[in-house]
């Protein structure tokens, strides 16, 4: 990895694929907290006072997930969903993958991911 503050990093396959636990485990930590707030808030009825808190907590979890993601020099392109920037294109990961093994470029987004040969 590369870089300074002004410049964005960029990450060799092995130093992404090193950081991933710590992505991995931050997330797993995220994701019951979340998937508990939304059964929670599919609990309550549309009008119910209580869903406006539940939805700022449920916002404040997800927003401080991405800051972690961020923090770690990652970008979060969606929920559960980071890329490494490598200079050419994007190592791709989304939770549960287990290992760091796709590709997109800079223009084809998660759609266009190939595996990592």
């Amino acid at each position: 990895m590369s870089g300074s503050s002004n410049e964005p990093r960029h990450w060799s396959l092995a130093s992404a694929r090193a950081l991933l636990p710590d992505v991995r485990e931050r997330t797993a930590k995220a994701v019951p907290e979340v998937e508990a707030l939304l059964a929670e808030r599919e609990r309550l009825a549309p009008e119910d006072p209580a869903r406006a808190e539940l939805e700022a907590r449920l916002r404040a979890r997800i927003a401080q997930w991405a800051r972690s993601m961020e923090a770690l020099g990652v970008d979060v392109k969606g929920l559960w969903l980071v890329d490494f920037d490598n200079g050419s294109g994007y190592f791709c990961w989304k939770w549960p993958e287990s290992s760091l093994s796709w590709f997109h470029g800079y223009e084809d987004g998660f759609e266009g991911r190939t595996r990592i040969q």
